[in-house]
């Protein structure tokens, strides 16, 4: 290893093995993970795991991009920049907030409402974030169900099972998204294409590029009633589909 930290976290009965750090120049719509950076973690992990993973058993590759607030007069690599935020205000009082991560989303939400109150004049009143509980809260989670990432919304998805029982089978047999979850996404998520559900109403495209591949038709036909849209718009979601899933696994 170079000196950074790689993590393997247990995520929806998967371990993912991340993360690399590396400088790009340019924001890409659709970032790709590079060979270097896969046959990086590959070889580190195999330091460290009872069974060295090999290309054959990654099953999803995917890169992001962090924005890093590093002043210019700094010439550090990315791996000592910090991860934290800052706040910005401009002459004519514009306030940007730069940096950051998504685990401290709520912290950064909060200074820069509070640098806001004093730029402003704003009445002050204390955060009540901190312990805000975000929709779907419960309490007594059931980890076993899948449905449980829905939380407090997971009973109306049962609604939904109970007036089409045939809803309640699974997509595929290698992920434990069911069909009433695709309903669920158009009518209450918004969902509009298929990359909408396998990406981001559920995690698919991430822990099994392949096999959400395999889901994408099933998903197209269901997404296509509910939205009232033609064999022509399945065929064309499952083209783009397809083709996006494909840099998600390994040839």
């Amino acid at each position: 290893s170079d000196g950074r930290v790689l993590f393997a976290i247990p995520w929806h009965n998967k371990v993912v093995v991340g993360t690399t750090d590396t400088l790009m120049k340019e924001a890409t719509e659709e970032p790709r993970a590079l060979e270097e950076e896969i046959d990086f973690i590959l070889e580190t992990a195999t330091d460290y795991l009872c069974k060295s993973p090999k290309r054959k058993d990654v099953l999803s590759v995917f890169a992001g991009l962090r924005p890093l607030a590093a002043p210019e007069d700094e010439d550090k690599e990315t791996k000592e920049i910090s991860r934290s935020h800052k706040i910005v205000i401009s002459l004519s009082g514009l306030i940007t907030i730069i940096g950051g991560k998504w685990t401290t989303y709520r912290q950064m939400g909060e200074d820069c409402v509070n640098k806001a109150i004093l730029l402003t004049g704003l009445p002050e009143r204390p955060c009540i974030t901190s312990s805000l509980p975000i929709h779907g809260f419960r309490k007594n989670v059931d980890f076993k169900d899948h449905l449980y990432v829905y939380g407090s919304d997971m009973n109306k998805i049962q609604v939904i099972i109970s007036k089409n029982p045939e809803l309640k089978e699974q997509i595929h047999p290698d992920l434990p998204y069911i069909k009433a979850e695709i309903v669920w996404a158009v009518r209450a998520e918004m969902a509009r294409s298929v990359e909408d559900f396998l990406a981001r109403r559920t995690r698919a495209l991430f822990l099994d590029a392949r096999v959400s591949k395999k889901m994408a038709k099933e998903v197209a036909e269901i997404m296509a009633k509910e939205l009232g849209r033609d064999k022509k718009w399945e065929r064309e979601q499952l083209k783009d589909y397809k083709k996006l899933a494909t840099g998600y696994h390994l040839t």
